[in-house]
């Protein structure tokens, strides 16, 4: 039978390896979390470009129906048409007021 000091010895080295694990797997996950973020904050900013690229993008067909281009003549008539409408409605409210 082992003697008390060895089994406390065997039990305390046991306790340390466990410490420096959770350590380890403490320093682990903060780095996980950070990188996380970095990727959310990364992916945030992604979506805003993308949102900023579609604009520009639509902007680009509307003006090259504008100049006469076939490809987007249809979808800038669209556009202008659903203009015109906003502006009718516009008008229809502000003469109501008077």
């Amino acid at each position: 039978m082992e003697k008390l000091s060895d089994i406390t010895l065997s039990i305390e080295t046991k306790l340390n390896k466990l410490i420096q694990h959770l350590e380890k797997v403490v320093k682990e996950n903060e780095q996980l979390r950070n990188e996380l973020l970095q990727h959310q904050t990364q992916q945030t900013n992604l979506q805003q470009k993308h949102i900023e690229l579609q604009k520009q993008y639509d902007n680009l067909k509307i003006a090259n129906g504008l100049l006469g281009s076939e490809d987007f003549k249809k979808e800038t008539k669209l556009k202008i048409n659903s203009l015109v409408r906003e502006i009718d409605h516009c008008i229809s409210q502000l003469t109501k007021i008077d």
